[in-house]
């Protein structure tokens, strides 16, 4: 049974990016298997910062939109088709000052959507993906995993359990800029890690 998986990339840094290395490493590692990869970088298709006009052509019924609306709800609707037909949701992330990059945040910021992707009720909010699972491939030049600096993890799972997406795994690569030992051994542990996770996919 083929298992889809959408890879959300998001480093500045391009082919130097640790993050998207560690993206590599899963991409490459899935061609053995059967496993369909949609990769969505997010900064090489940069999304705008969510301004109140977009957010109000979602609120606005689709077949009352005008041409601007329509053209502004496709950004979210394409984001939302690619989340909803993938069966795993992964993403290589850096942290950039203690948090998620920016165009990160911007594509959180489009699926993110009441009525989509949750919904609220008398109890609160309800997420709407259940059944899915995510991979968080975290890639730090520090350590702060299990630390109180560590903002982005739980940051992180709360965006995606707010989206019924509880079934989350993290891999993290940290200590990368502590020396080109410490860069290598951890790499090393997380791209065993990552092999391990693609086995059960």
């Amino acid at each position: 049974m083929t298992t889809r998986a959408l890879l959300v990339t998001s480093s500045i840094l391009g082919v130097n990016g640790q993050s998207n290395a560690l993206a590599n490493h899963f991409e490459t590692k899935t061609e053995a298997h059967d496993v369909v990869v949609t990769h969505r970088d997010v900064v090489a298709n940069a999304l705008p910062h969510l301004a109140i006009e977009e957010l109000g052509a979602w609120q606005t019924p689709a077949n009352e939109r005008n041409a601007d609306q329509q053209a502004l709800a496709a950004h979210s609707d394409e984001l939302l088709a690619e989340l909803r037909a993938s069966d795993v949701l992964v993403l290589a992330v850096p942290l950039y000052n203690l948090g998620i990059p920016s165009q990160l945040k911007a594509w959180f910021d489009r699926v993110l959507r009441a009525g989509e992707t949750f919904r609220y009720t008398e109890n609160g909010p309800q997420g709407l993906l259940e059944g899915k699972r995510a991979i968080i491939l975290a890639a730090r030049g520090g350590q702060y995993a299990g630390t109180e600096l560590d903002s982005q993890t739980p940051h992180l799972k709360a965006m995606l359990g707010l989206m019924g997406i509880s079934d989350v795994d993290v891999v993290f690569a940290e200590g990368l800029n502590m020396g080109d030992a410490q860069r290598d051994a951890a790499l090393k542990e997380a791209f065993q890690a990552i092999d391990q996770l693609v086995e059960t996919l």
